[in-house]
């Protein structure tokens, strides 16, 4: 069981981060159809189909290149699922991590309709942002499942556990918001930092920018996706990581007081400070793919981190114990009182 988890977890480590190269190197429409490629089982015996795709349209998003990546990445995911599978059976059959491998399971088979769905609909930003966000859960609970139970519990201070389940829950949502950049090519709409585009505070335009039943590129009435839409997007992600990284410096030092808590707290320090460093260097540098994959990468670090650190946290002893105590009876106005 633990073997398989490990598999499963190593595997995704590759499958994310490359479903971001994928998606960057615009090869999410290399096949047009899902589960093959033009119906076949690989690019080579679709070889013919994909250089006619090519003839019609030099430029397009069909090539023999793009077609493997995106076949490439759908094999992996496929074995990733068989691991699962395999994970979810062997649970259910000794007795033990049934709940997280059920929600895995569950993780896996909705990530494969959206994976499906993400061709089919060609590449809808709801869609597509969903489906990093299903990746994303699936390497979570396997990280989880993987390294939550050798990690040391530490009973810490109460506002702790609190701070560091707001602070995972606000990565989640930055993360959201990173897809949503992303899946609408809104990267570069800011050129330079701080400033978005010369200005300290930009145009923002919020009716359109996050309107949820749109097409790629499209606004909700069918028209153009303007400029002032996607600097929107971008300046509300980059809004999130100044809330996440407010967040992330409580945690860092409330929680220093605990020494058994240091070590994590510097993992913690590390991956944001990478992630921080990556974000600025893929505006400035003009989102280089290498760049662009890594902050992917990053985001799933930062994410797994803070997660395991609100994992091993603890209530305080003291905390523990009255909430252990029975309640007092209540006297005959329904206050706390003396038994009669």
């Amino acid at each position: 069981m633990r073997k398989l988890i490990w598999a499963a977890l190593l595997l995704a480590v590759v499958v994310v981060p490359f479903g971001a190269y994928v998606r960057l190197s615009h090869a999410g429409l290399g096949c047009p159809d899902w589960p093959g490629c033009y119906g076949q089982i690989s690019p080579a015996h679709a070889a013919d189909s994909i250089a006619q795709a090519q003839s019609l349209a030099p430029d397009g998003p069909v090539s023999l290149g793009k077609a493997w990546r995106e076949m490439a990445h759908r094999y992996l995911a496929g074995s990733l699922g068989l691991l699962i599978l395999l994970i979810g059976w062997r649970a259910w059959r000794e007795k033990r991590q049934r709940l997280p491998a059920g929600l895995l399971l569950a993780t896996v088979a909705l990530q494969g309709t959206l994976g499906m769905l993400t061709v089919t609909l060609v590449l809808k930003p709801v869609i597509v942002t969903s489906h990093l966000l299903g990746g994303m859960a699936v390497l979570q609970i396997l990280a989880w499942m993987a390294l939550a139970p050798g990690l040391t519990p530490v009973r810490a201070s109460a506002a702790l556990p609190r701070l560091a389940g707001l602070l995972a829950s606000a990565l989640v949502l930055q993360l959201a918001l990173g897809g949503w950049v992303s899946s609408n090519y809104a990267a570069l709409a800011c050129q330079g930092f701080p400033a978005c585009n010369g200005q300290s505070w930009p145009e923002l335009r919020f009716d359109r920018a996050f309107h949820l039943l749109r097409e790629l590129g499209e606004s909700p009435d069918g028209g153009l996706l303007d400029f002032a839409s996607l600097v929107t997007i971008h300046w509300l992600h980059r809004l999130g990581a100044l809330a996440v990284s407010l967040l992330l410096c409580s945690v860092l030092w409330l929680g220093w007081r605990e020494a058994a808590l240091r070590p994590h707290l510097g993992c913690l320090a590390a991956a944001w400070l990478l992630q921080i460093g990556l974000g600025v260097a893929n505006v400035l540098l003009q989102l280089p793919l290498p760049l662009a994959v890594a902050h992917n990468a990053g985001a799933a670090l930062l994410l797994m981190t803070a997660l395991l650190l609100r994992s091993r946290l603890r209530a305080p002893a003291a905390a523990r114990r009255r909430a252990a105590l029975p309640a007092p009876p209540l006297g005959p106005w329904g206050r706390p009182g003396a038994e009669r």
